[in-house]
Protein backbone atom coordinates (compact mmCIF):
# COMPACT_ATOMS: atom_id res chain seq x y z
CA UNK A 1 0.00 0.00 0.00
CA UNK A 2 1.14 3.74 -0.51
CA UNK A 3 0.57 6.16 1.79
CA UNK A 4 0.09 9.50 0.36
CA UNK A 5 1.44 12.17 2.20
CA UNK A 6 0.60 16.17 2.44
CA UNK A 7 3.11 18.49 0.68
CA UNK A 8 6.53 19.17 2.91
CA UNK A 9 8.40 21.95 0.68
CA UNK A 10 11.12 23.43 2.30
CA UNK A 11 11.37 27.24 2.16
CA UNK A 12 13.49 29.03 -0.13
CA UNK A 13 13.72 32.38 2.01
CA UNK A 14 16.85 30.93 3.66
CA UNK A 15 18.68 31.56 0.51
CA UNK A 16 19.04 35.03 -1.07
CA UNK A 17 20.15 34.20 -4.71
CA UNK A 18 22.00 37.32 -6.81
CA UNK A 19 20.39 38.02 -10.14
CA UNK A 20 24.06 37.54 -11.40
CA UNK A 21 27.36 36.51 -10.11
CA UNK A 22 31.00 37.21 -11.22
CA UNK A 23 34.26 35.04 -10.82
CA UNK A 24 35.91 34.66 -7.91
CA UNK A 25 39.48 35.52 -8.31
CA UNK A 26 41.93 36.66 -5.41
CA UNK A 27 39.47 37.49 -3.11
CA UNK A 28 36.91 39.37 -4.52
CA UNK A 29 34.01 38.82 -7.11
CA UNK A 30 35.03 40.17 -10.69
CA UNK A 31 33.52 40.21 -14.20
CA UNK A 32 34.45 37.85 -16.80
CA UNK A 33 35.53 37.95 -20.19
CA UNK A 34 33.06 35.62 -22.34
CA UNK A 35 29.62 35.87 -22.60
CA UNK A 36 27.51 35.31 -19.58
CA UNK A 37 25.11 32.35 -19.15
CA UNK A 38 21.95 31.51 -17.09
CA UNK A 39 21.65 28.44 -14.65
CA UNK A 40 17.94 27.26 -14.38
CA UNK A 41 16.00 25.13 -11.73
CA UNK A 42 15.67 21.69 -13.61
CA UNK A 43 12.59 21.15 -11.79
CA UNK A 44 10.94 23.64 -12.92
CA UNK A 45 13.21 25.37 -16.12
CA UNK A 46 13.04 29.00 -14.22
CA UNK A 47 16.00 30.96 -14.65
CA UNK A 48 18.08 31.35 -11.35
CA UNK A 49 20.33 33.60 -11.85
CA UNK A 50 22.87 35.13 -14.83
CA UNK A 51 26.67 34.03 -14.67
CA UNK A 52 29.93 35.25 -15.51
CA UNK A 53 31.28 33.66 -17.96
CA UNK A 54 36.00 33.14 -18.19
CA UNK A 55 37.86 33.38 -21.27
CA UNK A 56 41.56 32.71 -21.67
CA UNK A 57 42.75 36.33 -19.85
CA UNK A 58 40.36 35.46 -16.73
CA UNK A 59 42.03 32.03 -16.52
CA UNK A 60 45.06 33.71 -16.68
CA UNK A 61 44.66 35.80 -14.24
CA UNK A 62 43.09 33.42 -11.41
CA UNK A 63 46.17 31.32 -12.36
CA UNK A 64 48.82 34.29 -11.04
CA UNK A 65 46.46 34.90 -8.12
CA UNK A 66 46.75 31.36 -6.67
CA UNK A 67 50.66 31.38 -8.15
CA UNK A 68 51.46 34.98 -5.98
CA UNK A 69 48.98 33.42 -2.65
CA UNK A 70 50.82 29.56 -2.98
CA UNK A 71 54.22 31.58 -1.66
CA UNK A 72 52.70 32.87 1.72
CA UNK A 73 50.03 29.85 1.47
CA UNK A 74 52.65 27.00 1.25
CA UNK A 75 54.66 28.74 4.11
CA UNK A 76 52.15 28.31 6.96
CA UNK A 77 53.04 26.16 9.14
CA UNK A 78 50.17 23.38 8.98
CA UNK A 79 48.73 24.12 12.37
CA UNK A 80 47.52 27.70 11.10
CA UNK A 81 46.08 26.34 7.59
CA UNK A 82 44.29 23.88 9.51
CA UNK A 83 42.46 27.28 11.16
CA UNK A 84 41.69 28.24 8.30
CA UNK A 85 39.81 24.48 6.78
CA UNK A 86 38.24 24.65 10.39
CA UNK A 87 36.55 27.72 10.25
CA UNK A 88 35.26 26.66 6.94
CA UNK A 89 34.02 23.55 7.91
CA UNK A 90 32.08 25.24 11.13
CA UNK A 91 30.28 28.14 8.58
CA UNK A 92 29.79 25.08 6.46
CA UNK A 93 27.44 23.75 8.94
CA UNK A 94 26.33 26.74 10.12
CA UNK A 95 24.73 27.48 6.83
CA UNK A 96 23.74 23.95 5.71
CA UNK A 97 20.59 24.40 5.37
CA UNK A 98 21.25 27.69 2.98
CA UNK A 99 23.93 25.45 1.34
CA UNK A 100 21.67 22.26 0.78
CA UNK A 101 18.26 24.47 -0.63
CA UNK A 102 20.71 26.41 -2.71
CA UNK A 103 21.98 22.50 -3.97
CA UNK A 104 18.41 21.46 -4.54
CA UNK A 105 17.22 24.51 -6.52
CA UNK A 106 20.12 24.30 -8.90
CA UNK A 107 21.11 20.78 -9.10
CA UNK A 108 17.37 18.73 -8.79
CA UNK A 109 18.48 16.63 -6.45
CA UNK A 110 15.87 15.75 -3.36
CA UNK A 111 16.54 18.35 -0.70
CA UNK A 112 16.02 15.17 1.61
CA UNK A 113 20.28 14.20 0.53
CA UNK A 114 21.37 17.74 0.04
CA UNK A 115 20.52 17.98 3.31
CA UNK A 116 21.39 14.62 4.77
CA UNK A 117 23.76 13.31 2.71
CA UNK A 118 25.80 16.08 0.51
CA UNK A 119 26.07 18.91 2.97
CA UNK A 120 27.31 17.40 5.90
CA UNK A 121 29.80 15.27 4.13
CA UNK A 122 31.48 18.67 2.60
CA UNK A 123 31.45 19.80 6.18
CA UNK A 124 33.41 16.38 7.20
CA UNK A 125 36.10 16.55 4.42
CA UNK A 126 36.98 20.05 5.53
CA UNK A 127 36.97 18.47 9.28
CA UNK A 128 38.85 15.91 7.98
CA UNK A 129 41.95 17.16 6.21
CA UNK A 130 41.67 20.04 8.69
CA UNK A 131 43.02 17.31 11.13
CA UNK A 132 45.82 16.36 8.86
CA UNK A 133 47.58 19.76 7.94
CA UNK A 134 50.11 19.70 10.37
CA UNK A 135 50.98 15.75 10.37
CA UNK A 136 51.89 15.13 6.94
CA UNK A 137 55.32 14.32 7.72
CA UNK A 138 53.16 11.09 8.94
CA UNK A 139 50.88 10.25 6.70
CA UNK A 140 53.99 7.66 5.02
CA UNK A 141 54.91 10.20 1.77
CA UNK A 142 58.32 11.07 3.28
CA UNK A 143 59.30 13.13 6.15
CA UNK A 144 59.40 16.45 4.42
CA UNK A 145 56.70 16.14 2.02
CA UNK A 146 55.77 19.46 0.15
CA UNK A 147 52.81 21.29 -1.85
CA UNK A 148 52.76 20.94 -5.79
CA UNK A 149 51.88 24.46 -6.22
CA UNK A 150 48.55 25.50 -8.29
CA UNK A 151 45.74 23.37 -8.19
CA UNK A 152 43.13 23.53 -11.49
CA UNK A 153 40.54 21.33 -10.21
CA UNK A 154 37.41 20.75 -12.71
CA UNK A 155 34.08 19.18 -11.07
CA UNK A 156 30.90 17.91 -12.40
CA UNK A 157 27.14 18.49 -11.70
CA UNK A 158 25.98 15.67 -10.20
CA UNK A 159 27.59 16.59 -6.28
CA UNK A 160 28.65 19.75 -7.13
CA UNK A 161 29.02 21.01 -3.09
CA UNK A 162 30.33 17.81 -2.50
CA UNK A 163 33.30 17.16 -5.40
CA UNK A 164 34.44 20.48 -4.33
CA UNK A 165 35.47 20.02 -1.03
CA UNK A 166 36.87 16.50 -2.00
CA UNK A 167 39.27 18.19 -4.21
CA UNK A 168 39.84 21.74 -2.32
CA UNK A 169 40.31 20.18 1.38
CA UNK A 170 43.15 18.55 0.59
CA UNK A 171 45.15 21.00 -1.83
CA UNK A 172 44.57 23.72 0.84
CA UNK A 173 45.77 20.69 3.74
CA UNK A 174 48.66 19.95 1.72
CA UNK A 175 49.42 23.89 0.92
CA UNK A 176 48.11 24.12 -2.42
CA UNK A 177 46.51 26.71 -4.19
CA UNK A 178 43.17 26.76 -5.70
CA UNK A 179 41.72 27.23 -9.22
CA UNK A 180 38.48 25.73 -9.73
CA UNK A 181 35.77 25.36 -12.26
CA UNK A 182 32.43 24.21 -11.49
CA UNK A 183 30.14 22.81 -14.07
CA UNK A 184 27.99 25.01 -16.31
CA UNK A 185 24.73 23.84 -15.06
CA UNK A 186 25.71 24.05 -11.31
CA UNK A 187 27.98 26.82 -10.18
CA UNK A 188 25.50 28.56 -7.22
CA UNK A 189 26.94 26.49 -4.69
CA UNK A 190 30.94 26.91 -5.43
CA UNK A 191 29.90 30.94 -5.71
CA UNK A 192 28.40 30.43 -2.08
CA UNK A 193 31.90 28.74 -0.99
CA UNK A 194 33.90 31.72 -2.12
CA UNK A 195 31.66 33.86 0.07
CA UNK A 196 32.70 30.97 2.71
CA UNK A 197 35.95 31.52 2.16
CA UNK A 198 35.59 35.63 2.53
CA UNK A 199 33.85 34.92 5.62
CA UNK A 200 36.53 32.85 7.05
CA UNK A 201 38.98 35.15 6.26
CA UNK A 202 41.13 33.01 3.54
CA UNK A 203 43.93 34.83 2.38
CA UNK A 204 43.01 35.90 -1.58
CA UNK A 205 43.92 34.16 -4.10
CA UNK A 206 44.15 30.73 -2.35
CA UNK A 207 41.10 29.92 -3.77
CA UNK A 208 39.93 30.92 -7.09
CA UNK A 209 36.43 29.80 -8.70
CA UNK A 210 35.95 30.93 -12.65
CA UNK A 211 32.68 29.31 -14.22
CA UNK A 212 32.14 28.58 -17.98
CA UNK A 213 31.46 25.75 -20.48
CA UNK A 214 33.65 22.95 -21.32
CA UNK A 215 36.25 25.88 -22.65
CA UNK A 216 36.85 27.22 -19.79
CA UNK A 217 38.05 24.30 -18.03
CA UNK A 218 40.18 22.94 -20.99
CA UNK A 219 42.41 26.22 -20.94
CA UNK A 220 42.40 25.87 -16.93
CA UNK A 221 44.00 22.14 -17.82
CA UNK A 222 46.11 23.44 -20.73
CA UNK A 223 47.17 26.59 -18.74
CA UNK A 224 51.06 26.30 -18.21
CA UNK A 225 51.38 27.79 -14.47
CA UNK A 226 49.20 25.03 -13.51
CA UNK A 227 50.91 21.84 -11.60
CA UNK A 228 48.25 19.39 -11.01
CA UNK A 229 45.25 18.54 -12.77
CA UNK A 230 42.33 17.39 -10.61
CA UNK A 231 39.30 16.58 -12.44
CA UNK A 232 35.81 14.15 -12.04
CA UNK A 233 33.32 14.00 -15.03
CA UNK A 234 33.18 11.46 -18.32
CA UNK A 235 35.65 9.32 -19.23
CA UNK A 236 34.92 10.94 -22.77
CA UNK A 237 36.23 14.24 -21.41
CA UNK A 238 38.98 12.54 -19.16
CA UNK A 239 40.77 11.11 -22.20
CA UNK A 240 41.03 15.05 -23.65
CA UNK A 241 42.85 15.64 -20.37
CA UNK A 242 45.32 12.62 -20.44
CA UNK A 243 46.40 13.88 -23.96
CA UNK A 244 46.50 17.50 -23.33
CA UNK A 245 48.73 17.11 -20.29
CA UNK A 246 50.79 14.25 -21.69
CA UNK A 247 54.06 15.02 -21.73
CA UNK A 248 54.15 17.10 -18.80
CA UNK A 249 54.92 17.81 -15.45
CA UNK A 250 51.59 18.44 -14.13
CA UNK A 251 50.61 16.07 -11.99
CA UNK A 252 46.83 14.53 -12.63
CA UNK A 253 44.51 12.39 -10.62
CA UNK A 254 40.91 11.61 -12.69
CA UNK A 255 38.20 10.28 -11.12
CA UNK A 256 35.59 9.33 -14.20
CA UNK A 257 32.41 6.95 -14.91
CA UNK A 258 31.09 3.64 -13.50
CA UNK A 259 28.98 0.63 -14.69
CA UNK A 260 28.87 -0.83 -11.36
CA UNK A 261 27.67 -4.80 -10.59
CA UNK A 262 25.53 -4.70 -7.48
CA UNK A 263 25.87 -8.45 -6.65
CA UNK A 264 23.24 -10.38 -4.85
CA UNK A 265 23.19 -14.13 -4.23
CA UNK A 266 20.84 -16.44 -2.63
CA UNK A 267 21.65 -16.03 1.10
CA UNK A 268 21.39 -11.94 1.19
CA UNK A 269 18.89 -10.41 3.45
CA UNK A 270 16.04 -9.64 1.31
CA UNK A 271 14.76 -7.16 1.92
CA UNK A 272 18.10 -5.25 2.89
CA UNK A 273 19.62 -6.07 -0.47
CA UNK A 274 16.37 -4.39 -1.61
CA UNK A 275 16.87 -1.60 0.01
CA UNK A 276 20.63 -1.34 -0.97
CA UNK A 277 19.51 -1.38 -4.76
CA UNK A 278 17.23 1.43 -4.62
CA UNK A 279 19.70 3.44 -2.91
CA UNK A 280 22.32 2.07 -5.83
CA UNK A 281 20.76 3.17 -8.23
CA UNK A 282 18.07 5.57 -8.00
CA UNK A 283 19.82 7.56 -5.26
CA UNK A 284 20.28 11.34 -6.96
CA UNK A 285 18.35 10.62 -9.84
CA UNK A 286 21.21 7.62 -11.11
CA UNK A 287 22.96 10.90 -11.34
CA UNK A 288 25.94 8.94 -9.58
CA UNK A 289 29.55 7.48 -11.11
CA UNK A 290 29.69 4.81 -8.63
CA UNK A 291 26.26 4.16 -9.21
CA UNK A 292 25.15 0.40 -9.05
CA UNK A 293 23.70 0.62 -12.37
CA UNK A 294 23.59 -3.76 -13.02
CA UNK A 295 21.73 -5.76 -10.83
CA UNK A 296 23.09 -9.14 -11.20
CA UNK A 297 21.04 -11.46 -9.03
CA UNK A 298 21.08 -15.20 -8.19
CA UNK A 299 18.66 -17.16 -10.76
CA UNK A 300 17.14 -18.76 -7.69
CA UNK A 301 16.26 -15.73 -6.41
CA UNK A 302 15.61 -13.79 -9.34
CA UNK A 303 11.66 -13.84 -9.31
CA UNK A 304 11.36 -13.31 -5.95
CA UNK A 305 13.82 -10.51 -5.44
CA UNK A 306 12.54 -8.84 -8.61
CA UNK A 307 8.76 -8.76 -7.37
CA UNK A 308 10.17 -7.26 -3.77
CA UNK A 309 11.95 -4.59 -5.70
CA UNK A 310 9.09 -3.23 -8.13
CA UNK A 311 6.73 -3.38 -4.75
CA UNK A 312 9.34 -0.89 -3.29
CA UNK A 313 9.66 1.06 -6.81
CA UNK A 314 6.00 1.67 -6.30
CA UNK A 315 6.62 3.32 -3.35
CA UNK A 316 8.78 6.11 -4.42
CA UNK A 317 7.92 9.63 -4.76
CA UNK A 318 9.08 11.03 -7.83
CA UNK A 319 8.75 15.10 -7.76
CA UNK A 320 9.17 18.34 -6.77
CA UNK A 321 12.74 18.29 -4.83
CA UNK A 322 11.94 20.73 -2.60
CA UNK A 323 9.26 18.43 -1.23
CA UNK A 324 10.94 16.87 2.13
CA UNK A 325 9.11 13.65 0.94
CA UNK A 326 10.40 13.09 -2.62
CA UNK A 327 13.04 10.27 -3.46
CA UNK A 328 13.86 10.88 -7.05
CA UNK A 329 13.94 14.14 -8.19
CA UNK A 330 14.06 16.26 -11.53
CA UNK A 331 17.22 15.10 -13.78
CA UNK A 332 19.73 17.99 -13.86
CA UNK A 333 19.50 19.38 -17.73
CA UNK A 334 17.67 19.04 -20.96
CA UNK A 335 20.66 17.24 -22.72
CA UNK A 336 21.22 14.96 -19.47
CA UNK A 337 17.20 13.55 -20.22
CA UNK A 338 17.95 13.03 -23.80
CA UNK A 339 20.71 11.10 -23.23
CA UNK A 340 19.03 8.80 -20.96
CA UNK A 341 15.80 8.53 -22.92
CA UNK A 342 18.48 7.62 -26.34
CA UNK A 343 20.14 4.35 -24.13
CA UNK A 344 16.84 3.58 -22.65
CA UNK A 345 14.73 3.65 -26.34
CA UNK A 346 18.14 1.32 -27.31
CA UNK A 347 17.23 -1.03 -24.51
CA UNK A 348 13.96 -1.78 -25.89
CA UNK A 349 15.07 -1.88 -29.76
CA UNK A 350 17.50 -4.87 -28.68
CA UNK A 351 15.43 -6.36 -26.80
CA UNK A 352 15.05 -5.95 -23.22
CA UNK A 353 11.90 -5.25 -21.40
CA UNK A 354 11.32 -2.22 -19.47
CA UNK A 355 9.31 -1.23 -16.06
CA UNK A 356 8.55 1.20 -14.46
CA UNK A 357 6.10 1.83 -11.60
CA UNK A 358 3.08 4.03 -12.55
CA UNK A 359 3.85 7.90 -11.18
CA UNK A 360 2.94 11.30 -12.36
CA UNK A 361 5.81 13.06 -13.86
CA UNK A 362 5.80 16.97 -13.80
CA UNK A 363 4.51 19.18 -16.56
CA UNK A 364 7.34 21.45 -16.47
CA UNK A 365 10.95 20.52 -15.67
CA UNK A 366 13.18 17.46 -17.17
CA UNK A 367 11.84 14.26 -15.41
CA UNK A 368 12.41 10.52 -15.58
CA UNK A 369 10.49 7.80 -14.10
CA UNK A 370 12.69 4.71 -12.19
CA UNK A 371 13.24 2.08 -14.82
CA UNK A 372 14.13 -1.35 -14.41
CA UNK A 373 15.23 -3.60 -17.70
CA UNK A 374 14.98 -7.58 -17.70
CA UNK A 375 16.15 -9.85 -20.08
CA UNK A 376 19.49 -7.93 -20.40
CA UNK A 377 22.05 -8.64 -22.84
CA UNK A 378 25.87 -7.95 -21.91
CA UNK A 379 26.20 -6.74 -25.17
CA UNK A 380 22.98 -4.02 -24.91
CA UNK A 381 23.97 -0.94 -24.86
CA UNK A 382 22.20 -0.53 -21.24
CA UNK A 383 24.33 -3.10 -20.19
CA UNK A 384 27.63 -1.83 -21.06
CA UNK A 385 27.52 2.22 -21.23
CA UNK A 386 27.16 4.99 -18.65
CA UNK A 387 23.29 6.08 -18.32
CA UNK A 388 23.99 8.39 -15.60
CA UNK A 389 20.25 8.31 -14.86
CA UNK A 390 17.55 6.43 -13.18
CA UNK A 391 17.46 3.00 -14.76
CA UNK A 392 18.67 -0.39 -13.79
CA UNK A 393 19.59 -3.17 -15.52
CA UNK A 394 19.17 -7.22 -14.59
CA UNK A 395 21.01 -10.13 -15.44
CA UNK A 396 21.61 -13.30 -13.78
CA UNK A 397 24.50 -15.60 -12.69
CA UNK A 398 24.82 -18.93 -11.42
CA UNK A 399 28.02 -19.36 -9.65
CA UNK A 400 30.04 -16.78 -7.73
CA UNK A 401 32.69 -17.54 -10.89
CA UNK A 402 30.00 -16.18 -13.34
CA UNK A 403 29.22 -12.97 -10.95
CA UNK A 404 33.15 -12.00 -10.96
CA UNK A 405 33.32 -12.19 -15.12
CA UNK A 406 30.01 -10.63 -16.07
CA UNK A 407 30.80 -8.12 -13.20
CA UNK A 408 34.53 -7.33 -14.65
CA UNK A 409 33.11 -7.37 -18.17
CA UNK A 410 33.12 -3.99 -18.45
CA UNK A 411 35.54 -1.27 -19.81
CA UNK A 412 35.21 0.77 -16.35
CA UNK A 413 36.37 -0.16 -12.65
CA UNK A 414 34.97 2.02 -10.01
CA UNK A 415 32.70 0.70 -8.00
CA UNK A 416 30.56 -2.42 -7.05
CA UNK A 417 28.43 -4.29 -4.41
CA UNK A 418 28.07 -7.45 -2.66
CA UNK A 419 25.36 -8.98 -0.76
CA UNK A 420 25.49 -12.14 1.35
CA UNK A 421 25.65 -13.63 4.73
CA UNK A 422 29.54 -14.78 4.43
CA UNK A 423 31.97 -13.02 5.40
CA UNK A 424 34.66 -15.59 3.15
CA UNK A 425 32.31 -15.02 0.06
CA UNK A 426 32.65 -11.22 0.49
CA UNK A 427 36.41 -11.45 0.91
CA UNK A 428 36.41 -13.75 -2.12
CA UNK A 429 34.52 -11.59 -4.17
CA UNK A 430 36.30 -7.90 -3.07
CA UNK A 431 39.75 -10.36 -4.03
CA UNK A 432 38.54 -10.88 -7.63
CA UNK A 433 36.44 -7.77 -8.31
CA UNK A 434 38.28 -4.50 -10.44
CA UNK A 435 36.51 -2.20 -8.86
CA UNK A 436 39.07 0.82 -6.64
CA UNK A 437 35.54 0.31 -4.07
CA UNK A 438 33.78 -2.60 -2.99
CA UNK A 439 30.78 -2.60 -0.62
CA UNK A 440 29.94 -5.23 1.66
CA UNK A 441 25.54 -5.96 2.35
CA UNK A 442 25.92 -1.29 1.72
CA UNK A 443 26.13 0.52 -0.93
CA UNK A 444 27.41 4.28 -1.81
CA UNK A 445 27.99 4.52 1.35
CA UNK A 446 31.29 7.17 1.79
CA UNK A 447 33.24 8.43 4.48
CA UNK A 448 35.81 11.38 4.84
CA UNK A 449 38.60 8.59 6.18
CA UNK A 450 37.94 6.38 2.69
CA UNK A 451 40.20 6.28 -0.26
CA UNK A 452 37.84 6.61 -3.41
CA UNK A 453 38.92 6.07 -7.02
CA UNK A 454 38.88 3.28 -10.22
CA UNK A 455 40.61 1.42 -12.43
CA UNK A 456 40.80 1.12 -16.53
CA UNK A 457 38.22 3.79 -17.75
CA UNK A 458 36.89 4.79 -14.97
CA UNK A 459 40.61 6.90 -14.33
CA UNK A 460 43.34 6.58 -11.47
CA UNK A 461 44.01 8.42 -8.38
CA UNK A 462 42.35 8.13 -5.28
CA UNK A 463 40.34 11.01 -3.28
CA UNK A 464 39.54 10.58 0.38
CA UNK A 465 41.45 9.20 3.12
CA UNK A 466 45.24 9.35 4.05
CA UNK A 467 45.71 8.25 0.06
CA UNK A 468 43.91 11.71 -0.81
CA UNK A 469 46.90 13.25 0.18
CA UNK A 470 49.45 12.07 -2.17
CA UNK A 471 47.71 13.70 -5.57
CA UNK A 472 48.64 17.15 -3.41
CA UNK A 473 52.19 16.31 -2.20
CA UNK A 474 55.53 16.12 -4.01
CA UNK A 475 56.65 12.80 -2.75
Amino acid sequence: MRFEYAPAPESRDVVEIQPSYGLFIDGRFTDGGGTAFKTVNPATEETLAEVACADEADVDRAVAAARKAFETWSALPGTERAKYLFRIARIIQERARELAVLETLDNGKPIRESRDVDVPLVAAHFFYYAGWADKLAYAGFGPAPRPLGVAAQVIPWNFPLMMLAWKIAPALACGNTVVLKPAETTPLTALAFAEICVQAGLPAGVVNIVTGPGATGAALVAHPGVDKVAFTGSTGVGRQIARTVAGGRKKVTLELGGKAANIVFEDAPLDQAVEGIVNGIFFNQGHVCCAGSRLLVAEPIQDELLAALRRRLATLRVGDPMDKNTDVGAINSAAQLARITELVEAGEAEGATRWSPACDLPERGYWFAPTVFTGVAQSHRIACEEVFGPVLSVLTFRTPAEAVEKANNTPYGLSAGVWTEKGSRILWMADRLRAGVVWANTFNRFDPVSPFGGYKESGYGREGGRHGLEAYLDV
